[in-house]
C-alpha cells in the first residue's frame, strides 16, 4: 500500500482502490459510496476516475 506522499504523487485511481484503501470498503460497498457521492468521482464515458487530490482534500490530508 502506498504511504499518504505517495498518493499524493498519484494523480487518480479506480473506484475500487480508492474504497479498499482510503475508506476500507470492498468492491460493492465502494461503487455504492461512489454512487451517492461519498467517494469523489469523475465519469469519462462509461468509466469512473477517482481523482486522489480530492480524496486527500475529503479526508483532511493535505
Amino acid at each position: 500500500m502506498p504511504t499518504i506522499d505517495e498518493w499524493k504523487q498519484i494523480p487518480r485511481t479506480d473506484v475500487v482502490t480508492a474504497g479498499r484503501e482510503f475508506y476500507g470498503l470492498g468492491e460493492t460497498a465502494a461503487y455504492a459510496a461512489a454512487r451517492r457521492g461519498d467517494i469523489p468521482t469523475l465519469r469519462i464515458g462509461r468509466k469512473l476516475i477517482v481523482p486522489v487530490r480530492r480524496v486527500l482534500e475529503q479526508l483532511g490530508i493535505e
